[in-house]
């Protein structure tokens, strides 16, 4: 960089002189010299700030999108799945379909709402109602998938995907140490119910900004989300009449 400055500048100064040299007036050279270096703080505005920042929005906005893609490859993997198998054990649920129950005539207000009552979820998971062993075999069976996700570098940009990965792996090694998940002490149930709750809560309201996403870029998945969410008395991808999206 400095030899590149120290070029443009002699560049600088030796058309300058060629200039006087040919038309041998001082005084022209001193004021259009003047002129430039008196425009150069609005160049630098024009260059540094506002095409700067322009070009820095757009590159947020390609990361967000390739981050979305990441996030989008979970639910289709595990995540939509996941949320499905949990939410019958989760208390509320009356309240999680009034505020997470995601509709085709959303706007972004409601997914707002949504994404805000998801975060604030104050909820409990019984255990009781949960198939543990099949649990445990659906994290572990996906266990590779979500290290892989894990050293993806977009994930820097997304500290609450991370977090929810982590809670995954976190309740996924849960199970999987323990020999036998059938009667368990009343106190280890309620430590695995702690680490279910927390995915739970996670998962809700990465999915809800997740499908706020699909709303706006692919429509045509956004209708299958509508459908098959669990956040509904009677999810179906098969679509019954016109309205079904």
């Amino acid at each position: 960089m400095v030899r590149l400055a120290v070029l443009l500048v002699s560049v600088s100064a030796a058309l300058y002189v060629v200039h006087y040299l040919i038309f041998r007036d001082l005084r022209t050279v001193l004021f259009y010299f003047v002129m430039d270096v008196a425009f150069l703080p609005v160049s630098v505005l024009v260059v540094g700030v506002i095409i700067e920042s322009l070009l820095a929005r757009r590159e947020r906005r390609t990361v967000r999108n390739k981050l979305n893609m990441v996030i989008g490859a979970f639910f289709s993997e595990i995540g939509n799945r996941l949320l499905t198998t949990l939410t019958p054990a989760v208390d509320r649920r009356e309240e999680l379909r009034e505020h997470l129950g995601v509709a085709g005539r959303w706007q972004k207000h409601d997914f707002d709402k949504a994404a805000a009552f998801a975060r604030a979820l104050d909820h409990t998971v019984d255990i009781g109602l949960l198939d543990l062993p099949a649990l445990r075999d659906q994290l572990t069976g996906h266990r590779d998938f979500m290290v892989r996700l894990l050293e993806n570098p977009l994930l820097l940009e997304h500290t609450q995907f991370t977090d929810l990965l982590w809670a995954i792996f976190h309740l996924c090694e849960e199970l999987d140490y323990r020999p036998s998940l059938s009667d368990l002490p009343a106190a280890d149930r309620a430590h695995l119910a702690g680490d279910t709750r927390r995915v739970y809560g996670q998962l809700a309201a990465t999915w809800v900004e997740y499908a706020q996403h699909l709303k706006g870029a692919y429509p045509f998945l956004f209708a299958l989300v509508v459908r098959t969410h669990p956040f509904q008395r009677d999810p179906s991808a098969v679509i019954m009449d016109d309205s079904s999206g």
